[in-house]
């Protein structure tokens, strides 16, 4: 997504006081095509030999510690959802993501526990409804209670002390200390089973987001988009880490019309 400079000023007039968020210049704004990385980057780390994990042969928590430090930051949302007997439930997940704009789908995956199921899971699959919270650094402890394996009678919201808002389309509420807040029904559920024993240890579920409600505070100047900064959302990392947004740059998305007469020029 690029942004234009009067939207960069308008992140720095109506950004949250907690962790600053700055727009600056790409790292490397004379880079050239064909160039690669860094010289600096090339004569610190490039030569460093890289040690290698055989997956088949890593057993599940070293992989969890792992991929968890590798593939970071991950973005951070709420699912609220609702049991069979109408019992609540709210609890926060990093295996989320995006998954396409058309149709609008998002996905969560559940790694499930040797002792029990996860209570979000069961009532997805059971209800085919649930909302999706994005997470901000304002109420990042509220969140990490949630995340508590307590029992399913338990109430995560007040615990949090988080607020329900009703939602339009589906049963559960929103949270309404999110500035964005998704209804979705359930699109697609796909266990995922473990190559060697065949046992369930994860189910894939790609949610249809049937409407979106963004707080008007963090969208931009025409309202089409949402400003990053006012949102502050949190990220999370491997282990007890978590982030926040540091410092953004713009990288203008190249065209074949402005390249190409120089991509072949380099061919020749």
């Amino acid at each position: 997504m690029q942004f234009s400079a009067s939207f960069r000023r308008y992140f720095a007039t109506r950004a949250p006081q907690c962790s600053p968020f700055r727009f600056t210049q790409p790292p490397n704004p004379s880079w050239q095509l064909g160039q690669g990385a860094h010289k600096e980057f090339l004569e610190k780390s490039g030569d460093v030999p890289k040690k290698t994990w055989i997956m088949n042969e890593t057993n599940p928590k070293d992989t969890y510690k792992l991929l968890t430090t590798c593939i970071v930051p991950r973005p951070i949302a709420f699912v609220s959802t609702l049991a069979t007997d109408g019992t609540p439930n709210l609890a926060p997940f990093s295996y989320f993501s995006m998954v396409s704009h058309n149709p609008p789908l998002l996905s969560i995956s559940f790694s499930l526990s040797p002792r029990r199921p996860k209570d979000t899971r069961e009532n997805i699959l059971n209800t085919k409804q649930f909302t999706v919270n994005i997470i901000s650094e304002e109420f990042a402890e509220a969140a990490n209670i949630t995340s508590v394996e307590s029992p399913a009678s338990n109430d995560e919201w007040k615990l949090s002390g988080l607020t329900m808002e009703p939602s339009t389309e589906v049963k559960p509420a929103m949270v309404k200390e999110s500035h964005i807040s998704m209804e979705c029904e359930l699109n697609f559920a796909h266990d995922v089973t473990d190559l060697t024993t065949s046992q369930i240890t994860n189910t894939l579920v790609l949610g249809l987001i049937k409407r979106v409600h963004v707080r008007e505070s963090v969208l931009n100047e025409d309202g089409s988009q949402v400003n990053p900064t006012a949102l502050n959302p949190l990220a999370r990392l491997g282990g007890l880490s978590y982030a926040t947004l540091g410092d953004g740059f713009d990288i203008a998305r190249p065209s074949w019309k402005a390249v190409r007469e120089e991509i072949k020029g380099k061919d020749q």
